[in-house]
């Protein structure tokens, strides 16, 4: 299959009218949250037959190839939109310090090694510790890469942007540790509030300043919430503490004419109204069959919001041809005809997700109607 051949013809303000459901269409559009740079690296190099320059954080030369291959991906897969977010190699994103540990990547497209977060005791063990804490700030945000996408993006494209990790994922992961922060919800709930409030404020100040950027279409946030069968945390520490801030940051695109994609992994039924009702999210992204099916989600939830994504990671990776393509078909026949569905992976496009089978389901959107 070679997707390069194809005719690209990107229609964001479609786009827009399918997610806010106030058009249905017969064409498949697609979403995705996040391409691993391996995958970017491997069709830039093997599907689109262009050359692969490693970007450098000091050369900006080396950056804009870069980001124009990154782009080039997006538009060729047939994408209305690419999702921005900076990173060490760009600026563009809000790095809160945190441990880490390592280990061996080892996935078909292997980047050597994989991190994950520290679940024991963070960085920030006490008021001590969150004073002197070296916190990111909005004024430092570096905003060069998101401004040369938006203006080396087609016709017809638009641009949605992150600019770090969700308000959760940072105070949970980042700092505290899960142990450390179960710990100071009995012991020290202070400090739980001024992290939240220290981070949801940095945040939303990164955001504001993005504001007014030619060719954006909206924000898309992550924020991991839960796993297979319950929240992270309590529902009601995400009500009192993380949808809050995820609140004032919708209200700031929705101000600004802008759209709010709302990336979650794992189970969220005890806060979905919430997100639908006080939040206001408009598209929810990130679905699981383990966890809910994107069809069964797509029809309980799908006349009020916009759903992308939901074709299952697991099944991307194992599945054979003619499985997975009548896997995809199914989702397109349930989530398709009442509108407002964008297909995507469940959650993003993986190192260790074969390619030519993420291209068959881009392929078989191509061939619904």
């Amino acid at each position: 299959m070679n997707i390069s051949l194809k005719t690209p013809n990107p229609d964001i303000n479609e786009f827009k009218d399918i997610v806010l459901r106030k058009k249905i269409s017969r064409k498949v559009h697609f979403g995705e949250l996040h391409f691993d740079k391996e995958v970017i690296e491997y069709i830039t190099k093997n599907i689109l037959e262009k050359k692969w320059v490693e970007p450098v954080a000091s050369d900006k030369k080396t950056q804009e190839i870069c980001l124009k291959n990154f782009i080039e991906c997006w538009y060729k897969l047939g994408f209305d939109f690419v999702r921005q977010s900076g990173d060490f190699r760009f600026g563009g994103n809000l790095h809160f310090t945190a441990k880490t540990r390592r280990g061996q990547d080892t996935a078909d497209l292997s980047r050597t090694t994989r991190q994950w977060v520290e679940e024991g005791k963070g960085i920030i063990s006490d008021w001590q510790d969150f004073e002197k804490y070296s916190w990111p700030s909005a004024d430092d945000l570096d905003l060069w890469s998101f401004e040369f996408v938006s203006k080396n993006l087609p016709e017809g494209m638009g641009m949605f942007v992150c600019i770090s990790q969700g308000i959760l994922e940072v105070v949970l992961n980042t700092l505290l540790g899960f142990e450390n922060f179960s710990f100071f919800l009995y012991d020290n709930p202070d400090i739980i509030k001024a992290i939240f409030d220290k981070v949801g404020e940095i945040i939303y100040k990164g955001y504001e300043k993005l504001i007014g950027l030619d060719k954006m279409t909206g924000f898309f946030q992550g924020d991991d919430f839960g796993f297979k069968t319950s929240t992270l945390v309590p529902p009601k520490i995400l009500k009192d503490y993380v949808l809050p801030w995820h609140k004032k940051i919708a209200e700031l695109a929705h101000k600004n004419n802008l759209i709010y994609i709302f990336h979650s992994c794992g189970y969220l039924e005890p806060v979905i109204e919430d997100l639908i009702e006080d939040v206001k999210i408009d598209v929810k992204h990130s679905f699981e069959d383990a966890v809910i099916p994107v069809t069964e989600f797509k029809e309980k939830y799908g006349k009020r919001i916009g759903v992308m994504g939901g074709v299952d990671v697991d099944k991307i990776c194992r599945m054979e041809e003619k499985e997975l393509r009548k896997y995809v078909r199914n989702i397109l026949d349930k989530c398709m005809p009442d509108g407002g569905y964008i297909l995507g992976s469940g959650n993003s496009v993986t190192n260790y997700m074969p390619i030519s089978n993420y291209l068959t389901v881009l392929d078989e959107g191509d061939r619904w109607k």
